[in-house]
């Protein structure tokens, strides 16, 4: 199997909407990068930046976000430059593997959904309510774009479920991923007096979105199930675990009731605090979770 090959089965085909995710960001940041780019080079024009800005990011003036309804969504998956997809796609990816394994893949694509929601909200109430943006008119003009309230969303929500994991940062710092999740929330409170206000704000809003998701789901309310229906997934009211594939033997399926007690002793404990028995049960319910027939 070739490179792009290679790319195209884990993005369209291996069923991971973690891998989807970050496909459809990458393909839709390369396709808007790159038609502006032939078009400053051929016309010495910049239609296709201008289209994209007032078309696909999210307005804060309240007439012109109800003249284009749709932007809630479409921000979400557009990037101002290179590195600002860099970064978020690298974090996605990051915390999107945690995420999966302690929740299966089938909620990461619906809690990025609902954490850009939320920044919208965040970032269009604030600009319409806070005098701060009121009074200077930031309101009228100010639009923002990313993936990163989405992605905020997933940070929190693998911070929430497993506050103590581990992980090696630049790969010789060993840091828990609750401290990346309360950094990134500080720095995002500190940022609203920054050039970049309109995004810290929608960072909040997603943090927040994973961080009480997350704890509904502890107490069995999956708010991602509706969205999940959408794309034909069994609805869940609690984490379970299931499998279609036959060839799997029913004993190496961890039953509910025990999936259940480890979840409810990492939202106590920690994640740290389980036996290495508890860590495996765990890990095996989330593959399981994962399989489809084929």
């Amino acid at each position: 199997m070739s490179f792009w090959q290679n790319i195209y089965y884990k993005v369209f085909k291996s069923g991971s909407k973690l891998y989807l995710l970050i496909g459809i960001n990458v393909i839709v940041f390369l396709a808007v990068s790159i038609a502006s780019i032939i078009e400053n080079l051929l016309l010495t024009t910049d239609r296709v930046s201008a289209l994209t800005y007032n078309y696909l990011t999210l307005p804060a003036y309240l007439p012109r976000l109800l003249a284009h309804f749709w932007t809630p969504l479409t921000y979400m998956f557009m990037h101002a430059d290179i590195w600002h997809v860099l970064f978020n796609m690298l974090w996605l990816y990051w915390m999107g593997q945690i995420f999966e394994e302690f929740l299966g893949n089938r909620r990461i694509l619906g809690l990025y959904l609902l954490g850009g929601f939320a920044g919208a909200v965040f970032f269009v109430a604030s600009y319409n309510l806070f005098p701060m943006f009121t009074q200077s008119g930031a309101y009228i003009v100010a639009s923002v774009v990313g993936a990163s309230a989405g992605v905020m969303a997933i940070i929190a929500g693998a911070a929430t479920i497993a506050p103590n994991y581990e992980i090696m940062l630049f790969g010789v710092v060993p840091i828990r991923i609750k401290w990346i999740a309360v950094f990134y929330v500080a720095l995002g409170f500190w940022g609203i007096k920054g050039s970049n206000a309109g995004g810290e704000i929608a960072h909040l809003g997603g943090a927040l979105m994973g961080f009480i998701y997350v704890k509904q789901l502890q107490k069995g309310n999956d708010w991602i199930s509706v969205i999940a229906g959408l794309f034909k997934f069994k609805s869940r009211s609690k984490l379970k675990v299931a499998s279609t594939n036959r060839n799997i033997v029913d004993d190496d399926i961890p039953r509910q009731e025990e999936i259940d007690r480890i979840l409810d002793k990492i939202s106590t404990t920690g994640y740290d605090n389980l036996s290495k028995q508890e860590k495996e049960t765990l890990f095996r319910a989330s593959k399981n979770e994962g399989k489809e027939k084929r």
